[in-house]
């Protein structure tokens, strides 16, 4: 198994702040149910527009915070799925049966422990399984 996260690209309606149509929410409600009952969705969200948010760019001790709205549309992001698939095959076979009529959306995999090799000590590792133990145990309370 891996996990992708799906990137849903921006258009200049998600960036105007348009919502969705009841009958767009109804057939993205009835693929997330489909993605769930696969098993493939672990989360997804839809995101404000860039307008709402900030970036911050990051040059030694310096934080700079930059106010959105930002400029290049195609660059920013509309909204996420976190999937668990077994190939990257299987994310394009969900993404096609996807109700999307126009855009763009980008899949990507997610790092798995045994990607980073021998710089992810055992204390690390040990870390990293402390820290998912504790967020899952946020989430139940």
């Amino acid at each position: 198994m891996m996990k992708v996260v799906v990137l849903v690209k921006a258009t200049p309606d998600s960036e105007a702040g348009v919502m969705p149509t009841e009958a767009i929410l109804a057939e993205m409600g009835q693929f997330n149910e489909e993605l769930v009952k696969a098993g493939v969705m672990l989360a997804g969200e839809g995101l404000h527009p860039s307008s709402k948010g900030v970036r911050v760019q990051f040059s030694g001790k310096n934080r700079t915070v930059i106010d959105g709205p930002f400029t290049e549309t195609k660059e920013l992001v509309a909204g996420f799925w976190l999937w668990q698939v077994q190939s990257m095959a299987e994310a394009l076979d969900w993404i096609k049966r996807s109700p999307f009529q126009d855009g763009e959306v980008e899949i990507r995999p997610i790092f798995a422990d045994e990607d980073f090799g021998e710089a992810f000590t055992p204390e690390l590792r040990e870390q990293e399984e402390r820290l998912c133990t504790e967020m899952e145990k946020q989430k139940s309370a």
